[in-house]
């Protein structure tokens, strides 16, 4: 029979489980995280949990907001255990490696309890408020840069004396409850993959405070920090089968396990006024400036993610590791990453790109993550115009080839025809579903149909020097298929 995880029975598992070895009793809030998913409980709580296992930043411990109605689940299921959980990483070799993750205090659930939460992110103790709340909860428009105010999303937090709905209007008016108690702000420390992160949030969360309170919304610009960072761990949806091989191998019944990848890397901008726990004492790198090792990860890491994962699907693959155990789509990826990806980058201190490079395709081939295709190609509208586009721009204004950038946009256009090449129908996840598959519907009329949306992707369909490959993939891809496409394509850009 399988232990059931919580504060009772921590102590009494298996002894391959690296359980807290602290005192949680004696752990108090110091951060506030909105958004716990698998990813923050991969990586952000981990680091916290390893430095207290050293006996460091008790007063760092986090209390866990779940911000939409959804996550009642994540707060029922994680709260029943007491905060903990079971992190497991996945090495290539088949073996796992768990660990007792004892960071989080417990949990809250904003929609059922907006006062708790309030009061929570409002108490002095509460020194960062984090967030990994996904790339397109922050309502930038993806050619400007700028906020949206009209989004429908929002507007209830706009209605005077609302209850906060969004993570925004819980940021604003608990960072308005401070003020007027003369309490110093949180630092909002945002862990999404958007190029300048912080930035990005600063800008969002000043906007929309000025929508309800211009006086307030200048307070928040100048007093608060943003500090920018780099995020990166591989982190796939834990599956029914995850949990029973947790319980099978290791007699730990958990309710929501997180599994991952050896790999892990937190960069960050040491922007904190009122404090941070000691994280490069837990191997996070704090330097001034993120900015290189952002763009790296994401033009590298994230683009390649969805470089394999339209055109994998469309070639009959359903996992990221299959594609990358490929040899032709391991040759795809790093010519993407060698000859567009790479130039546009600026100098990265301590990082040699090649072995970089090279290090991606061997995490992706990781068998043991399974990594499925259908959630790398999910949100598409979200991670292109943020991941890939900026790659092609600064690829067309230097007159750098753009050929793989084509194929792949080209693999994404075809894809949100909704139809695999065996005829089968394909399941399009995204928040503009409608729009990006009513695109795709018209391109036997128009090939360039689905890159005329400017809000996605500027003025590419303009270009002659994007458009001329992007038509060839596009053509390909319909008459020969993506396997043969992509190796027509490696086969003539072969260096």
């Amino acid at each position: 029979m399988a232990t059931k995880l919580s504060a009772a029975t921590v102590n009494s598992l298996d002894s391959r489980v690296v359980v807290p070895s602290y005192d949680r009793s004696a752990l108090s809030t110091g951060i506030v995280h909105l958004g716990v998913g698998g990813f923050h409980r991969a990586h952000q709580a981990m680091y916290v949990d390893a430095l207290l296992s050293t006996g460091e930043a008790r007063d760092w411990a986090f209390t866990g907001v779940g911000v939409l109605p959804k996550d009642d689940r994540i707060v029922e299921t994680l709260n029943a255990q007491d905060g903990l959980y079971t992190l497991v990483i996945k090495h290539p070799d088949g073996r796992l490696e768990p660990r007792v993750i004892g960071s989080i205090r417990g949990l809250l659930h904003a929609p059922t309890q907006p006062d708790a939460v309030l009061e929570v992110m409002s108490d002095p103790a509460t020194r960062i408020v984090s967030l990994t709340i996904t790339e397109g909860s922050y309502l930038v428009d993806q050619v400007t840069g700028e906020f949206d105010p009209h989004h429908p999303s929002i507007q209830p937090d706009l209605v005077e004396n609302a209850v906060p709905t969004t993570a925004f209007g819980f940021i604003v008016e608990a960072l308005r409850r401070r003020r007027e108690a003369g309490v110093a702000p949180f630092t909002v420390m945002t862990c999404d993959n958007l190029p300048g992160n912080g930035d990005v949030a600063h800008g969002t969360i000043v906007s929309f405070a000025r929508l309800k309170d211009p006086a307030l919304g200048d307070w928040i610009d100048a007093n608060v920090s943003f500090p920018n960072c780099m995020v990166d761990r591989i982190t796939p949806v834990t599956t029914a089968d995850d949990i029973q091989r947790l319980a099978d191998e290791f007699g730990i019944q958990d309710g929501w396990p997180v599994v991952t990848e050896p790999f892990t890397q937190w960069v960050l901008e040491d922007e904190f006024p009122t404090g941070r726990p000691p994280l490069d004492d837990a191997g996070v790198q704090v330097v001034p400036d993120v900015m290189p090792y952002e763009l790296m990860k994401l033009r590298l890491l994230n683009a390649s993610h969805q470089a394999l994962c339209y055109l994998g699907y469309l070639a009959g693959y359903r996992y990221a590791h299959e594609v990358a155990q490929d040899e032709e789509f391991a040759r795809f990826l790093l010519g993407y990453m060698k000859n567009e990806g790479e130039p546009t980058l600026p100098e990265v201190s301590g990082v040699g790109l090649t072995a970089y490079e090279h290090e991606l395709v061997a995490r992706f081939a990781n068998p043991e993550i399974r990594d499925t295709l259908a959630r790398l190609c999910a949100e598409s509208s979200d991670r292109i115009p943020k991941w890939l586009v900026p790659v092609i721009r600064d690829d067309l204004a230097a007159g750098r080839p753009v050929e793989r950038a084509a194929l792949v946009v080209a693999s994404w256009a075809r894809y949100a025809e909704g139809v695999d090449e065996q005829g089968e129908p394909i399941d399009i996840v995204d928040h503009r579903k409608e729009q990006v598959m009513a695109a795709a519907a018209k391109q036997s009329d128009d090939p360039l149909a689905f890159i005329r949306d400017p809000s996605l992707f500027g003025d590419l369909a303009q270009q002659e020097a994007f458009t001329t490959p992007y038509l060839a993939a596009l053509k390909s891809l319909h008459d020969n298929g993506a396997a043969a496409t992509l190796r027509e394509t490696i086969t003539r850009l072969a260096d």
